[in-house]
């Protein structure tokens, strides 16, 4: 199960600015050859956590863009696309 198509919003302040507050979901951050990382909840104060370095390992990876999808099940989603993508980043599931 892929993120849904979309266009690509770029991982800058303005890009992630661009949400909405307060819409809980999933995102995938990434790079051109890479997904670096999969998440979830507020999507909008999640990006900008980790866009102003909360984790350095995202961070480090070098991310230029991102997607979203707004969700009420997004632990069973978050995991589908970590076991599907295995992100850089991600902790290893259970």
């Amino acid at each position: 199960m892929p993120f849904p198509k979309q266009d690509p919003r770029p991982f800058t302040k303005a890009g992630i600015e661009w949400l909405s507050p307060a819409q809980n979901g999933v995102y995938g951050i990434f790079r051109s050859n890479a997904w670096i990382y999969v998440g979830r909840g507020d999507l909008r104060n999640r990006l900008l956590a980790h866009f102003n370095g909360e984790n350095p390992r995202i961070t480090r990876e070098q991310p230029t863009h991102y997607v979203a999808i707004v969700t009420s099940n997004d632990i069973e989603i978050e995991k589908e696309l970590i076991v599907e993508l295995r992100p850089l980043a991600n902790q290893k599931i259970g």
